[in-house]
């Protein structure tokens, strides 16, 4: 069942495999498909694939008690096994054989799970459909017992002995951060997540998302590791700073796969899965290729070919989205659900155009030229200082890239505080968050010609999230201080601290008068900026904000 034809870009090694191609990658193993067959254990649905993996589900609650590959067990930690959340409990769970596939179907209330399995593969192949909010149903989790598979990477916290914020940050020794949230990749940046040792790869590959929130640069935990075991996840909703309600309806399939220590084979990853041999099979929700769309543009005109831009398709239903070509625009995302979406051109993460467009079933909708307005991208206004640039992300600024897989407290990171001279490298010494505990009343320096002294100026500050209502408010050389803004909507949890910039793009504007400015040209002008916000902790988990770009306007 394809969704959007993402590109993974950035992977890490260890995470992410270097090559489809891989030994072990393939997708079935013929050889094995002899044993393929299932049986009943009393407690458990016992399903060999004939691919040297043998898994177990529970016939009363529909958890995956154990994954064995070649003859080793690799399901479970701390007494508990793989499931939807913490375990559905008491669920009516069925199975059945069609040819070279077993079914297994789990009931719980409105809930439908599905495992099925492929005569001569290594791999599990899973569905979800939550209904509505009457279950409790935001993850899958594999749980792998301790041992299996090693790391020290951002999202382990094996050899992190000192918890520094609530109970899933925590500090090693030498002074960095791990946590569960610090995956570093956004939705569209990865396929599959995994681990890779001894020979042998156990691998999450995602589904296409569509029921998920959040859209192509939304970051989940997608995996952890401590002293227990580990933990591979795919999200069906995740309440960490989510921008969006969540949907509901059958998502899927993600697969778990097991490899001879190289990457899942490519004709599992999302954009490319086709699943006809399940369209006869009844899960609930299912909707095969020929009951889909697809939405196709020739190009897209008015773009800074210095940033990628990506397509993306949402309604309260379903999500999408595909990356335009670099050349001339061109995009394609298939195997979309029929209805009307809006229709969002981004440049980088920033959007920049939207429109409507409608999707049938079994149709193409092909869109000329999308022409972006040039004044629907802020960094073609004429500024007279722009600090960093108009792309919806803090890139570029200090810390930026190191809070996608720290905690602001960590060793690694740049002093929070320090003023700006403008003409002095001041995107790199601009931090890239803003605390009211932190780093408030941080000062810009820089300097008018006489011309532009005599003039009103507006002032623009752009962010893309915000903790606690965290919003600026600016002073010009003392002689002349903003409103208070009101606070845009963002979303009410943690994002600064855990991994995450990601919420709604926003742009404070601020209208200087003449009077505020300096008419000796010799001197330097100086903004104060200052985070205000009656809500919050203390210290990083003060009142923040995370900033896109801020800029004096001509």
């Amino acid at each position: 069942m394809p969704g959007a034809t993402n590109r993974p870009v950035g992977r890490r090694a260890v995470v992410l495999a270097a090559t489809a191609g891989a030994v072990g990658a393939a997708l079935a193993r013929p050889a094995h498909a002899a044993g393929f067959g299932w049986t009943d254990d009393g407690a458990n649905y016992v399903v060999d694939t004939g691919a040297q993996l043998v898994f177990k589900v529970a016939k009363s609650t529909g958890d995956l008690t154990s994954l064995v590959y070649r003859g080793t067990e690799y399901q479970g930690y701390g007494g508990m096994n793989s499931h939807i959340e913490s375990g559905l409990g008491a669920s009516t769970v069925s199975i059945k054989q069609s040819g070279t596939t077993i079914l297994i179907s789990v009931t719980h209330g409105t809930l439908r799970h599905y495992y099925a399995a492929r005569g001569g593969e290594n791999n599990v192949y899973l569905w979800t459909n939550k209904a509505d909010t009457s279950v409790t149903a935001s993850r899958y989790i594999v749980r792998v017992r301790k041992g299996a598979f090693l790391n020290d990477e951002p999202d382990s916290y094996t050899y992190a002995p000192t918890t520094i914020e609530a109970s899933d940050v925590f500090r090693k020794s030498d002074g960095q951060t791990r946590s569960k949230h610090y995956s570093k990749l956004r939705v569209m940046d990865y396929d599959h997540i995994g681990w890779s040792a001894g020979g042998v790869g156990l691998w999450m590959v995602r589904s296409n998302h569509e029921k998920a929130a959040g859209g192509p640069f939304y970051r989940s935990l997608l995996r952890h590791q401590s002293a227990d075991g580990g933990g591979l996840y795919e999200i069906l909703h995740y309440g960490q700073n989510q921008t969006e309600a969540q949907r509901f309806g059958l998502q899927g399939p993600y697969v778990i796969a097991f490899t001879d220590g190289g990457a899942p084979s490519s004709a599992l990853y999302a954009g490319t899965l086709t699943t006809p041999w399940a369209d006869s099979l009844g899960i609930a929700g299912y909707v095969p290729a020929s009951g889909r769309g697809k939405v196709s543009g020739v190009g897209i005109s008015g773009r800074n070919t210095a940033y990628p831009y990506t397509v993306g398709l949402a309604n309260p239903s379903a999500q999408y989205w595909g990356p335009a070509r670099s050349s001339d625009g061109w995009f394609s995302l298939s195997g979309v659900l029929p209805g009307t979406y809006t229709l969002t051109v981004y440049k980088g993460e920033l959007a920049v155009y939207t429109t409507s467009v409608s999707v049938s079933a079994g149709g193409t909708t092909t869109l000329n030229t999308i022409a972006i307005p040039s004044s629907n991208d802020p960094s073609n206004a004429a500024a007279i200082w722009r600090i960093g640039d108009w792309n919806g992300t803090p890139g570029g600024f200090k810390n930026a890239d190191l809070m996608t897989y720290a905690h602001p407290s960590d060793v690694r990171a740049a002093s929070w505080t320090g003023n700006v001279v403008v003409g002095n490298g001041e995107t790199a010494a601009f931090p890239c968050y803003l605390w009211k505990d932190v780093n408030s009343g941080i000062l810009v320096y820089f300097k008018l010609t006489g011309a532009q002294a005599a003039a009103a100026h507006t002032l623009r500050i752009g962010v893309t999230t915000a903790y606690a209502n965290g919003r600026p408010q600016v002073t010009v050389n003392d002689a002349w201080t903003s409103a208070i803004p009101a606070p845009p909507t963002q979303p009410d949890t943690r994002s600064l601290t855990n991994g995450s910039y990601r919420g709604n793009n926003h742009t404070f504007t601020y209208s200087v008068p003449a009077s505020a400015w300096r008419t000796d040209t010799s001197q330097y002008n100086v903004l104060r900026i200052d985070v205000v916000s009656g809500s919050g902790a203390s210290g990083f988990l003060s009142a923040g904000t995370a900033v896109d770009a801020i800029d004096l306007l001509a």
